[in-house]
């Protein structure tokens, strides 16, 4: 690492330093930085534990716990000054302690996380709010095989980089990042970078190893929940086309479980969602803001009589007050995954959705114009 010296037109490089004589220390140090900046490892990561002891019959601790964006569990594992020889093996035996855990048991963990570092706060909300999930039973946590291994040394032995080499070729995500200190005069700087599997080539190594793993198993001959999801959509927004529902007529098939429809309001959406136990139809409040979306929501829950009467019955009125987003919903139990009650299912979103627009859009209209709320952008629809 080299310092500009833009008068001289000149560079000079910083002094490297050990975090050993610098006074850093990994848990103290390095551990709470990532804690307080997971983002500095390249990608949004939701810290749910640190020194995780939760293993039966042993006092082994795991330095973090993570959920990255689709739900996987990952491992991260920091050495300070050298890596050692069997940090590898060491993750590998965290990773098989946590495969089996449930949704249940990771919220039970980062609750425990919440109450002890943070002051309280719902972990089933957060997790929610981060994987962008209506409720925590369609989060799809730590799924078969997925879990993620990160290494975080100033420097890595051979035999550590050749098993996280030989792992990444088996179809297992390992990364290893070297983080150095470097002192300009008084001020210490921090180098973070990834170096296995190096930035540029981490995509095509990644999807290579996926694709020989995939190969070289047996096919299991059952539909992804992704591509169920798919399978439903096409077949609902086709019903939704006929029954002429002009709101939904420009989306397309998603892999997610929900779908939004605009309502004119930045922010406000209609919601069509389904799980494994029901469908939902749905408005959703997403601002950044919650003082706003709560603000939204009680303005139109003091109009709750107008509209469940032009509706014509009760609906779900969830403020949410512990979460950021409100919704007002209505629902209907199916077996979302049964392709057999698609067509049923996607007859009763179009019907219901017939009723519950008309009913909440004149109002959410009026109310959003004596708020002030802005009008609908492109990135919102």
């Amino acid at each position: 690492m080299f310092r500009v010296d833009r008068n001289l037109n000149r560079i000079s490089p910083l002094s490297r330093k050990r975090f050993g004589e610098l006074g850093f220390r990994e848990r103290e140090h390095l551990q709470e930085w990532l804690v307080h900046q997971p983002d500095a490892l390249g990608e949004d990561l939701l810290i749910i534990q640190k020194e995780f002891d939760g293993f039966d019959e042993t006092r082994e601790r795991l330095d973090l716990l993570a959920l990255d964006r689709d739900g996987n569990l990952v491992i991260i594992e920091n050495k300070l000054d050298d890596s050692g020889r069997d940090v590898t093996w060491q993750a590998l035996k965290y990773t098989a302690y946590v495969s089996a855990l449930k949704t249940r048991q990771l919220v039970d963990i980062y609750q425990q996380y919440l109450d002890r570092y943070e002051g309280g706060g719902s972990a089933a909300q957060r997790i929610c709010e981060f994987l962008e999930v209506e409720d925590i039973s369609d989060a799809e946590l730590n799924r078969r095989n997925t879990e993620r291994l990160i290494f975080i040394a100033a420097n890595f032995r051979k035999e550590v980089t050749a098993t996280v080499l030989w792992l990444i070729g088996r179809g297992v995500n390992a990364k290893c990042f070297r983080v150095q200190p470097f002192s300009f005069g008084e001020e210490i700087l921090l180098d973070l970078q990834q170096i296995i599997p190096p930035r540029e080539a981490a995509e095509y190594m990644v999807n290579l190893a996926a694709k020989e793993v995939e190969e070289s198993a047996n096919a299991e001959g059952q539909m992804r929940r992704h591509d169920m999801r798919m399978g439903y959509w096409t077949l609902a927004l086709q019903r939704m086309r006929d029954d002429r529902l002009a709101i939904f007529s420009n989306l397309s098939p998603s892999k997610n479980n929900w779908l939004w429809g605009s309502t004119g309001v930045s922010k406000v959406h209609f919601l069509l969602s389904f799980t494994q136990q029901e469908a939902r139809v749905g408005l959703t409040m997403v601002n950044k803001d919650q003082a706003e979306n709560k603000r939204l929501f009680d303005a139109l829950h003091a109009r709750k009589e107008e509209i469940e009467g032009k509706f014509g019955g009760p609906l779900l009125w969830l403020r949410k007050d512990d979460g950021i987003q409100s919704m007002i919903a209505t629902s209907q139990n199916f077996s979302g995954f049964d392709p057999g009650e698609w067509p049923a299912m996607a007859a009763w979103m179009s019907e219901t959705f017939q009723k519950f627009g008309p009913a909440l859009k004149p109002a959410l209209l009026e109310v959003a114009a004596g708020l002030s709320f802005a009008g609908e952008s492109e990135d919102d629809a």
